[in-house]
């Protein structure tokens, strides 16, 4: 790799990939078409849930074959993730099939699921914890490679129950129960303990978390690769679609207050309020394909088949694509999206 002040020398990023269960395919893809352009380096992945997976998978597979190992051991993952899947009794209904729709909301079987889990626990209903994601990560990631990784920085977060905090767990350390910690929705499967510690899906504190990059990573670009929409026109009316909402807002939550900080430093440097010596002006980019994943439904998440995880691919290879055609030259140099006009209520908007 040449030098990064050097002409030819590659742009380094940070990645912020968040959970959004069968919806980090979407993710899948993104990374999929950043690994390919070898003009850009991967320099930390920040991860939760889902991200956290896909997080491990590339440092899986890049220390095997590089790049293209990471893009082969996505493939393989998410391929195994819907074999997996076909065994599951959720299901889409036989007309949602037959329209393309990719919701499980007619389901049956997720209707009966979905309303089991709100009146049960699962330390009654699960008192074995049976995960099949933790047998696929077990299957297809070895986490003695993974700490060994020395391509890249990898920080995977989930949430302290007792504390309500976010615990970050870097490369070094990187267990499979770590993983599952970060992918633990506590109203399906119980709380993850590490050295006697529960943790719960990182979601709920740092979905992902991007304060590690200041002290884990030299490279002044992040890019968040973000599955849950931020912004919903409309008032939900149903229970399912208040329910999903209030999942929407929580899930971004913390990435919200943490761009909200990286704004409010940014402003004080431009002021001169601050010295430039002493604290980092970060460049934020954002890669989503909102138009796509809103009309999903939060329950196409547990619609693991093959064909969706692959137009879910799909979207994120061309929404990477059509980033980086627009936004490769901002890397190093500015921010591509105006997190100052997302916080004074004109959304987000793209720098020209």
């Amino acid at each position: 790799m040449a030098s990064r002040n050097g002409k030819n020398a590659r742009k380094s990023i940070n990645l912020a990939l968040q959970g959004g269960g069968a919806h980090g395919a979407f993710t899948w893809g993104v990374l999929d078409r950043l690994l390919e352009d070898d003009r850009i380096f991967i320099e930390a992945i920040s991860g939760t849930s889902a991200g956290a997976m896909n997080a491990v998978v590339v440092a899986d597979g890049i220390m095997r074959n590089g790049a293209d190992g990471a893009r082969a051991a996505l493939e393989r993952f998410w391929k195994a993730v819907s074999e997996a899947g076909r065994l599951s009794p959720i299901q889409r209904g036989p007309l949602d099939v037959f329209m393309g729709n990719w919701s499980l909301d007619n389901s049956p079987s997720y209707v009966f699921f979905d309303l089991f889990n709100r009146l049960t626990s699962p330390y009654n209903v699960n008192p074995f914890n049976i995960n099949p994601l933790q047998s696929i990560l077990e299957d297809t990631i070895d986490f003695d490679v993974v700490r060994s990784c020395d391509k890249m920085k990898v920080l995977i977060s989930a949430t302290n129950v007792e504390t309500g905090r976010v615990k970050v767990f870097n490369r070094h350390e990187l267990t499979c129960d770590m993983v599952m910690a970060s992918a633990c929705l506590p109203f399906i499967f119980q709380a993850v303990e590490i050295d006697g510690v529960p943790y719960w899906d990182g979601g709920y504190v740092g979905n992902p978390v991007l304060f590690p990059f200041y002290g884990e990573s030299m490279a002044d670009d992040i890019v968040i690769v973000q599955i849950n929409p931020v912004e919903r026109k409309g008032t939900p009316s149903s229970a399912q679609e208040i329910l999903n909402r209030v999942n929407e807002i929580t899930f971004n939550g913390s990435l919200l207050k943490e761009l909200r900080a990286i704004d409010f430093v940014q402003r004080l440097l431009d002021e001169g309020k601050l010295e430039s010596a002493d604290y980092r002006r970060l460049h934020i980019h954002i890669i989503q394909a909102q138009d796509e994943i809103k009309p999903l439904g939060a329950s196409s998440k547990l619609n693991a088949e093959w064909q969706f995880l692959r137009h879910l691919f799909a979207v994120g290879r061309n929404a990477a694509e059509n980033w980086i055609d627009a936004h490769y030259d901002h890397l190093g140099e500015k921010s591509s999206i105006d997190t100052r006009a997302m916080f004074s209520g004109l959304g987000a908007q793209h720098h020209g």
